[in-house]
């Protein structure tokens, strides 16, 4: 245990979650081609693959994602073969997701909401949905 200046004890789970918040920061995407200046918005949750994650109002999903460390968002079917940011504009299909339940969902221009929904899409289903075992390998691997 340590102690802070003013005395209070610290387990320095305060520096560690400064240390996260400041990498993840880093990983962020801070001017945009198509959309211009990411202004950060109030700190929100969505869920991603079942799990509850934070992000920032109006920031690109693909954003809040690669700042969490998620770089793969869509694999094929026909070889189990990774996607994630490409273009960063809403051009190529890397990016897709199953967003709110549709599929094909370009995470790189769409703005994260507070309760959205967001999965990882292999082909035009969410992974969680694949029962194929070659697939499920693929996204497991």
């Amino acid at each position: 245990s340590q102690h802070t200046a003013g005395g209070d004890q610290n387990d320095g789970h305060d520096a560690v979650t400064a240390i996260k918040e400041v990498n993840s920061m880093e990983r962020r995407i801070t001017e945009h081609p198509i959309l211009g200046t990411i202004e950060k918005g109030r700190k929100v949750s969505f869920t991603y693959d079942g799990k509850t994650v934070e992000g920032y109002e109006g920031e690109p999903v693909a954003e809040a994602l690669k700042a969490l460390g998620v770089m793969v968002h869509r694999y094929t079917t026909k070889k189990p073969r990774p996607g994630g940011i490409f273009c960063a504009i809403g051009r190529c299909t890397d990016c897709v997701m199953v967003v709110d339940g549709v599929p094909n969902t370009r995470t790189c221009i769409t703005p994260v909401r507070e309760g959205m929904v967001v999965e990882t899409q292999v082909g035009v289903v969410p992974a969680s949905q694949v029962k194929d075992t070659v697939l499920k390998g693929g996204v497991m691997a």
